[in-house]
Order: structure tokens, then C-alpha cells, then sequence
């Protein structure tokens, strides 16, 4: 590949004239070729060419090669009948000017005659046993079946980006390019962003993050050259304005996705012209854009109600009209994001969902939006039949009641999660549990302060069976009482994430193991913190046939008798964290001694009472462990994990 395919090095390309000047020229050639790749033909003796000057000091040598004379005209006509690939790129290796000056050139401004064909044949052939340094940082690689290039932070600039345009040419051109933060100094700006739309006329994808310098002029070019742009992902633009975003829906007809955030000059009459014109328009995703209200985001949606599919709208100043627009033309919507509209009303939710447009929504994910109650939660419920996931977070105003009503409406959904809803208690999570229908599979908790654990009679005349994961974490009032009636609800249960219950005890979650008919896979009980040995033998016991992951990290009651349990009983396990937990080297003795277990990753990180001693069973172990952590193992010598690193060599160890 040529040299400017893998550029790494610093932009400080030397300027100068031929190639082969001088010696010291040479030299420096060379000090750039330890950064990138370059294509070095044989060496010839330098041939002096420039005009001799007569002085007091004898003859000297002009420093001007004569080739830089001419005007940058004559050098444009003379890269244009540059074969591509490796000569291309050599130019372009030779100064900043020459890189420019071909980056320039737009690719239907190359000659590509006969008579440019048979010079090339003429040409001596090049050496190809010229050693290739192989660039680590920002290389392409094939993505989405095509080619892909990522600059980010002090590496963004524009002469990068003239050397990705040349460089890539003989293959094709650049398919997708992301520019992630800009160099403080020499950051990209419409120049750099001019070069890739001459030279990348097949870009698909633009992704565009904090590049502050880059405005409507650098988007212009794009749109006027790369018409088959599908992907544009503009976040943090302050530059860009509608005028830029109209460009584009004027010239990229193939436009399928667009991403816009924190972008202050980008509005209404931008959003309007792409949803007019731009027909494949299929995800539009608007975040924090101060002028962006709702006629840009009406217009939007009703222009493209046939084929668009994803909406997110985030922070912005739209108000209970805009979700009704939704409600009536979201026909073709499947997934719909709604975050942070302080503008929306219960009004603005109650008639999105009564207006019954969005029966193909199938993933609905709200947060903080105060508009959210139990009467708009209902009507969504009732109005988007085929809805299968329902995320809501920091919806203040959801209560139970609003919980069991929105359980009973939805009756296609397979997930719900709640995430600091404050008002949703222990009744109301097993009143949704008890109304959810027959195809809720997944039930997350996170951070719900307002259930309290509270011990209460109740029939359970219809459980959850349906249900196979179930999450709770950080949510301190869940207690022993509340595990067992979740226990009764849910017989099903395959994966169990219960991380950082610290109210957690062995009465509450043994009927829990002992309710769960299918057998637990996947257990999570991080920070459970008053859970004993009793609770794993227990578990090991009744789930040992079934049981795959087993997170124990930060129980500091579980002993080396849990590890007896489970090298005795757990025949599939192939991932066991007791990090911080109490075991020691007779514990790990008996794991490596349980010929049935097949440990892949194991975690023994803060295990104090681990040490040296255990080198010949870990080896034993090694045989299947994939990954090893010993962190903070205080017991375990450096000496020790070197010896580890030789022996298991295929493992990936932390230490």
C-alpha cells in the first residue's frame, strides 16, 4: 500500500523540490519513513540539474531545485498525468506543496488516456522488496465493506486528511471517515474536508465531532462531490449552519441516517429540506440544537412518514404538537427515543398515543420528560400494540398505578426496564408482574428508591412465568421480603442480576433459588454483602447442572466452603468471580482438583489470603482459563505472575 495510505507521522512534511536532491535530503526522507510507510524506489546517483552560481567562494549549487520555478499550473498538469497508486503517493511524499497540489486534483481531472496507459507501461518497473513499516495508529480497515479511516484529537488535520485523499485513491477511495476532536493548533477545516471530497468521491459516511473550524464551505464540497453519502453524524459543529445541511439534502439523494447534536446555527429550515428532499431518509437523531422547534421537526416527520424508522430527540425546544406529529405520522417507526423535552405536557404523551399511528413501534425509551404520568403512559400502552421494550428513566410522575395500567394495555411486551422512578413501589412492581401478560421476558430495576422492603399477604393466581431475566441493582429497599414474593412470581428464571443488594440475605434468596424451575445460567450477587456460604451450596446444589457465570465479587462472608460447593456440583461453569471474598489456597486447591469444571475466566482480585502456593494449581487450571485476575492479590509476588505469564501463555492475565 502507498506511504499516504498509513500516514503516522508529524504533519512537518520538509519542503522542498525533487526527490533526490542532495544526500541530506535523502537523509530526511528517510526520517519520515520511520513513521510511515514509504515506497522507496532504488537509489541513483544524485544528478545535478539546478544552475551553477559563481561566487568568491567557487561554485555552488543553487538550494531551489528547478522544478519548484515552475508555477503551481504547470505542476497541476503535470500530477494530473501521474499514474495512481505508488507514484501518486511518492509525490505526494516529497512536500507539503506537492501533497497539496495532488490532493487538489479531483479524481475526474486525472488523465486516463491510451496514450497516459502506454506511458505507464514504459516507465522501468518498481522494486516491490522495499520494506513496509506497518502503521499502527489511525489505519484503515474494512468496515461495512468498505474502507474506513478514524483521526481523533491532535492527529486531526487537514494534511492528514490531504494524505488519506491521495493515498486512497488506487483503492477505491475512502468509504467512511470519522473525525473525532481537532488539533488545538492545526485543526481540520474546510480545506482538509475539500481534499476528501475531491479525492473520496464514493464516501458514505461522515462523522464529525468537535471540529469547531470546519463550517458551511467544507460541507459544500462534500455534498457537491460525494453523492453517495448515506451517513452524516454532525456533533458539535458550531460552524455548520442549515445552509450546509440544505447542501447536502440537495445533493445526496442516498441519505439514510442523520445525526445532529449541539449544533447552535443548525434549525428548522435545514431539518424541512431534508425532509423533503431526501426520499431513503430511514434515522434521525436530534440532540440539544437551540433552534431547532416544531416546524423543523413537524416538517420532518410528516415529509418522511413512509420510510422513517428511527427517531431520538433530545433537549430540544419542541412542545406537545411535535408529539402529536409523531403520534399521526410515525407510521413506519419502529424504535423511538424521547429525552429531556421539558416542553411536552401529559397532553403532548396522552395524544401521541391516542392517535394511534404508531402501531409498528416495537422499542420506546423515555427520560426525563415530566409529561410522562400514569394516564399519557396508559394511552401509549394502548395505542402501540406491537410495543416489545419500554425503558423509562427518572419519569417522576409514574406511579404504580400507571405501572399495573401500562402492564395490562401492552400486551406484546417482552422487556421493561425502570430506571430512578422514585414513585414506583414494591406493590407496584408486582402488580405490572402479575397483569404483564404471557411474553415479558426481561425486567430491569435501577436505582428505584421508592420500593421499601415490606412484608405483605398475597395470592399469586397468575405468575410470570413468561419472565427469564430479571435485574435489580442498586436498589437499597429491596430486601429479603420483597426477593421471596419475586421468588413466588417468577418460577421461570434463567439469569439473575441481583449487584448491589446489600439488604440482600440468605432467607430472602433462598426461595428464590429453590421457586426457579428452569435452572439459574447466569448469577450476579456483586456486592451482595450479607450473603454466606449457605446461599452458594445451595445454589451450586440446585442449579449446579445448569450454572455457566457466577459473580461473587465483594461478598466477604463466602469462604472456601462456596468453592467446595461448586467444584462438587457445577459441571458447566466457565466464569467464577470471588474477588474480595474470604477464600484462600485450600479453596483454589480444591477447584483445580474438580476434574468435571472447565474454568475459563476466573477472577481472584483482592484475595488476601491467596498466595504463592497456588502457582501449581493455576497451572493445572490453565488448561481451559482464557483470562486470569489477580489485582490486588497483596500474597502473590511479582516473581510468581511471570511465572504464570510463561506458563499459561495463551491467558490473559491482570495482575
Amino acid at each position: 500500500m502507498p506511504a499516504l495510505v498509513n500516514y503516522g507521522g508529524d504533519d512537518e512534511i520538509y519542503s522542498g523540490g525533487a526527490l533526490y536532491a542532495n544526500s541530506s535530503d535523502l537523509g530526511r526522507l528517510y526520517s519520515i519513513g520511520s513513521r510511515v510507510d514509504v515506497y522507496s524506489p532504488a537509489c541513483k546517483r544524485a544528478r545535478i540539474s539546478a544552475p551553477f552560481l559563481f561566487g568568491s567562494s567557487g561554485f555552488e549549487q543553487n538550494k531551489r531545485p528547478s522544478i519548484e520555478v515552475l508555477p503551481d499550473e504547470c505542476l497541476f498538469e503535470i500530477f494530473r498525468r501521474v499514474p495512481e497508486g505508488k507514484e501518486r503517493s511518492s509525490c505526494a511524499c516529497v512536500s507539503k506543496k506537492w501533497l497539496m497540489l495532488l490532493s487538489s486534483i479531483r479524481r475526474n481531472e486525472f488523465c486516463n488516456s491510451s496514450a497516459a496507459a502506454e506511458e505507464k507501461e514504459t516507465v522501468a518497473p518498481v522494486r516491490n522488496d522495499v520494506e513496509m513499516v506497518s502503521c499502527e495508529e489511525n489505519r484503515e480497515v474494512e468496515s461495512d465493506g468498505y474502507l474506513t479511516r478514524s483521526l481523533e484529537g491532535k492527529k486531526a488535520t487537514d494534511m492528514r486528511l490531504a494524505a488519506i485523499a491521495v493515498g486512497t485513491s488506487s483503492r477505491g477511495g475512502l468509504g467512511k471517515l470519522l473525525i473525532r476532536g481537532s488539533n488545538s493548533v492545526r485543526g481540520v477545516t474546510n480545506l482538509g474536508l475539500s481534499t476528501i471530497a475531491r479525492g473520496c468521491p464514493s464516501l458514505r459516511a461522515l462523522s464529525l465531532w468537535n471540529v469547531p473550524f470546519v463550517g458551511d464551505e467544507g460541507l459544500f464540497e462534500i455534498a457537491k462531490e460525494c453523492h453517495l453519502l448515506e451517513k452524516l453524524d454532525l456533533t458539535n459543529c458550531p460552524s455548520i449552519s442549515n445552509k450546509g445541511l440544505i447542501a447536502v439534502a440537495e445533493n445526496c439523494l442516498n441519505l439514510s441516517s442523520l445525526n445532529i447534536e449541539s449544533c447552535s446555527k443548525i434549525g428548522n429550515e435545514g431539518l424541512q429540506t431534508i425532509g423533503k428532499l431526501c426520499p431513503k431518509l430511514q434515522s434521525i437523531s436530534i440532540k440539544d440544537c437551540p433552534l431547532v422547534g416544531d416546524h423543523g421537526v413537524s416538517s420532518l416527520l410528516s415529509s418522511a412518514s413512509s420510510v422513517l424508522t428511527r427517531v431520538k430527540l433530545q433537549a430540544l425546544n419542541i412542545t406537545d404538537f411535535s408529539l402529536a406529529v409523531i403520534g399521526h405520522y410515525g407510521k413506519a417507526v419502529t424504535n423511538l427515543a424521547l429525552s429531556g423535552l421539558q416542553h411536552v405536557s401529559e397532553k403532548g404523551f396522552w395524544v401521541m398515543g391516542n392517535a394511534k399511528g404508531l402501531q409498528k413501534l416495537m422499542s420506546l425509551t423515555i427520560t426525563s420528560c415530566r409529561g410522562i404520568t400514569d394516564v399519557s403512559l396508559e394511552a401509549i400502552a394502548k395505542g402501540s400494540v406491537n410495543l416489545k421494550q419500554m425503558c423509562l428513566r427518572k419519569c417522576c410522575f409514574v406511579s404504580d398505578n400507571g405501572l399495573v395500567a401500562f402492564a395490562k394495555a401492552a400486551g406484546s411486551l417482552e422487556s421493561l426496564q425502570l430506571e430512578e422512578c422514585n414513585r414506583v413501589s414494591q406493590s407496584g412492581i408486582v402488580g405490572a408482574l402479575s397483569n404483564c401478560g404471557a411474553k415479558l421476558k426481561a425486567l430491569s430495576l435501577v436505582k428505584c428508591m421508592g420500593i421499601k422492603d415490606m412484608a405483605f399477604r398475597m395470592s399469586v393466581s397468575s405468575p410470570c412465568s413468561s419472565l427469564r431475566y430479571l435485574s435489580i441493582r442498586n436498589c437499597p429497599g429491596f430486601g429479603s421480603a420483597s426477593m421471596a414474593m419475586i421468588g413466588k412470581l417468577c418460577p421461570q428464571l434463567q439469569h439473575v442480576d441481583l449487584s448491589g443488594l446489600c439488604g440482600i440475605t440468605d432467607a430472602g434468596l433462598l426461595p428464590l433459588l429453590e421457586s426457579c424451575e428452569a435452572g439459574l445460567v447466569k448469577v450476579n450477587l456483586s456486592g451482595c454483602l450479607s450473603l454466606t456460604d449457605e446461599v452458594v451450596s445451595a445454589l451450586a446444589r440446585l442449579h449446579g447442572g445448569t450454572l455457566e457465570l457466577l459473580n461473587l465479587d465483594g461478598c466477604r462472608k463466602i469462604t472456601d466452603a462456596s468453592l467446595l460447593a461448586i467444584a462438587e456440583n457445577c459441571l458447566f461453569l466457565s466464569d467464577l468471580d470471588v474477588s474480595k471474598c474470604a477464600v484462600t489456597d485450600s479453596g483454589i486447591t480444591i477447584l483445580s482438583s474438580a476434574e468435571q469444571l472447565n474454568l475459563q475466566v476466573l477472577s481472584l482480585s483482592g484475595c488476601s489470603e491467596v498466595s504463592n502456593k497456588i502457582l501449581p494449581c493455576l497451572k493445572k487450571m490453565g488448561r481451559t482459563l482464557v483470562g486470569l485476575n489477580l489485582q490486588n492479590c497483596s500474597s502473590i509476588s511479582s516473581s510468581t505472575v511471570e511465572l504464570l505469564v510463561e506458563s499459561l501463555w495463551r491467558c490473559d492475565i491482570l495482575s
